[in-house]
């Protein structure tokens, strides 16, 4: 008999044993309900087809008002949010999968139209270049925000520990902090949308500052090892983040200072981009950062099963977060574990209103031969 693929081992994360290294990794899919941003009974039933994974980590979910860029996408903030979310993770649990939420806040990457006219929050009053929001009534150019006073932050870290309250009265078993791609914290970490010159700028103790007082205040609500973060060190020129000679040094710090708390996980991802000719940037993500980080390492973009079994047999990372591949295959794990044929996700249908694309893909019916 062959030797059981990586990928398909369990893994004890802290006190929470998964069955596979194969995590659902978070996705914005637009199915909520776009009057309250509340998850529907058809969200239930996306995540429940999904519920194999080792763990389920959802799309991200806006911790305030404040916190919304994009419509149709649901929030953690309100009692009819946790009442959807509720039927999200019994569902998960009666399948025994385990199922994390993910804390989303977008900063300025947002319009004043989610806001009743007020400008979005952002570390500093720089318009993100190139970026287009999805509001209601289209797509409209981002523009400047506003500045967060010490107030906003203070209140935007309140925000954070309610949505954790609401998130483990809704039966999650786990948060995931939303700290890459762009949005709020990734702003205050790269000098290019943070010009700060207070507690909150300018060295890597004072750009973290927020992002880890936020950690400090969600883990009053969910203990250290039901808490991961999502960073992606490498993104650069998307989302209006520019990157330069500091951000790796300042990532590098994150991951170092990470290692102070007991958490569930550390989730990275490779660039999303090629950024080959960007020479104070790094390619390989878990390779650089496992000699930094001393607990369990999640990978994540652009890996497929040989190249996911190949990252964790050499060590450099302990699980494995597919995207597109989990739309499209709502068995993945199965279909690695018989060398079943995948099936290609549609695009077009990634972020529409129903339910085609969204619950429609099948499990696989054919001949299952084990690897």
């Amino acid at each position: 008999m062959e030797k059981e693929q990586p990928l398909l081992q369990s893994i004890t994360l802290q006190d929470l044993k998964l069955s596979n290294r194969i995590v659902m990794a978070p996705m914005t899919r637009s199915r909520a309900n776009n009057k309250d941003n509340a998850p529907t009974d058809i969200h239930a039933e996306y995540y429940q087809q999904r519920a194999s994974a080792g763990l389920i980590i959802t799309e991200g979910a806006q911790v305030s008002p404040r916190a919304v860029g994009y419509i149709y996408t649901p929030g953690i903030y309100a009692e009819a949010q946790v009442t959807g979310w509720k039927k999200v993770t019994e569902a998960v649990h009666q399948e025994n999968g385990h199922i994390f939420i993910q804390l989303w806040h977008v900063g300025r990457i947002s319009h004043p139209d989610f806001h009743k006219g007020e400008l979005p929050l952002a570390p500093s009053a720089i318009k993100p270049e190139g970026v287009q929001v999805y509001t209601p009534d289209g797509f409209k150019d981002a523009i400047t925000p506003k500045e967060m006073t010490k107030e906003d932050i203070y209140q935007t870290i309140e925000d954070f520990k309610n949505a954790a309250i609401k998130a483990k009265k809704a039966g999650f078993d786990g948060i995931e902090i939303h700290s890459s791609n762009g949005y709020l914290f990734h702003q205050f970490f790269v000098n290019s949308s943070n010009q700060r010159t207070d507690e909150y700028g300018g060295n890597d103790e004072n750009k973290t500052r927020f992002f880890f007082e936020v950690l400090d205040a969600v883990k009053e609500v969910f203990p250290e090892n039901r808490i991961g973060v999502r960073l992606n060190p490498s993104m650069h020129n998307i989302q209006g983040i520019i990157a330069d000679e500091e951000t790796i040094p300042t990532f590098e710090y994150i991951v170092k200072k990470l290692n102070n708390y007991n958490l569930s996980y550390l989730h990275l991802s490779e660039p999303f981009s090629d950024i080959s000719d960007v020479d104070f940037l790094v390619t390989h993500i878990a390779q650089h950062f496992r000699p930094f980080y001393e607990g369990s390492l999640m990978i994540n973009g652009g890996f497929d099963q040989e190249t996911g079994n190949k990252i964790i047999e050499e060590g450099y990372a302990d699980m494995v977060a597919y995207g597109k591949l989990f739309i499209s295959n709502p068995d993945l794990p199965q279909r690695f574990a018989f060398n079943a044929p995948l099936t290609q996700w549609n695009q077009d249908t990634f972020y529409t209103q129903n339910t085609k694309g969204y619950i429609d893909y099948p499990p696989f019916e054919g001949e299952l031969n084990e690897v």
